[in-house]
């Protein structure tokens, strides 16, 4: 392998920042006249960008009421954040596999349903910003499954879809890294279980962060030969 490009979601991957999202959709919903959702249906749509997510919880709305609730989100979060209730702990294990990471020749990327200013934000507080070589969003285009957001960041260090693996808490990371053409690496501690994961085309599954490395290289050397038969 002549290159490896390890690419992290962020939400339910890197950081839980399941109890502010929660929140803040609550407030949102409750300001734009709805009942809110049940947590495990909002879970269910981290990851994919914000109108989107919110047309999986109100189908029925018109596209206009999707743009308002989500508008409306933003809103919430940031009075959440202003008024100090947003917590995105990093899960235990991240830094550490992070820094040993970036510590060799691998390189590292981030490829998330946040926004650009969200992501940095919770990047640069948990002190690991300077170790992504890309760090591409939400705001860069079609959002997850659509491969875009990826190719984006393939395309940023010069990596080929074989040399990288898109590692994921959810079904809509691995569908993602699957129509790039790259590995996908599904996490079990975050928000869609591990059978959806397999399910939507996981290469391999993990249980913790000290197994990434392990299994990232395993789906690389699978994808190589691949390749190489064909």
């Amino acid at each position: 392998m002549s290159l490896v490009y390890l690419v992290f979601d962020c939400d339910g991957t890197l950081v839980d920042s399941q109890h502010a999202i929660v929140a803040a959709m609550t407030e949102a919903f409750v300001a734009e006249g709805f009942r809110p959702p049940r947590r495990e249906a909002v879970l269910s749509v981290v990851g994919l960008s914000l109108a989107p997510a919110i047309a999986r919880l109100l189908p029925d709305e018109p596209a206009r009421r999707h743009a308002h609730l989500a508008e409306a989100y933003k809103s919430a979060y940031l009075s959440l954040r202003a008024r100090g209730e947003v917590s995105q702990p990093l899960y235990p294990g991240a830094k550490r596999t992070v820094q040993a990471l970036a510590g060799g020749e691998t390189l590292l990327g981030v490829a998330t349903g946040k926004s650009q200013r969200g992501a940095e934000a919770v990047l640069d507080m948990h002190g690991i910003r300077r170790h992504f070589q890309s760090v591409r969003t939400a705001d860069d285009g079609p959002g997850k499954p659509d491969p875009h957001m990826l190719k984006l960041a393939m395309r940023d260090v010069g990596a080929a879809p074989r040399e990288t693996v898109m590692i994921g808490d959810t079904t809509y990371d691995m569908e993602m890294a699957r129509a790039a053409g790259a590995g996908a690496l599904g996490v079990t501690w975050g928000y869609h279980a591990p059978a959806a994961l397999e399910c939507a085309g996981a290469h391999a599954v993990v249980d913790s962060f000290a197994a990434i490395e392990g299994a990232a290289v395993g789906i690389l050397r699978m994808l190589e030969a691949q390749g190489a038969g064909a």
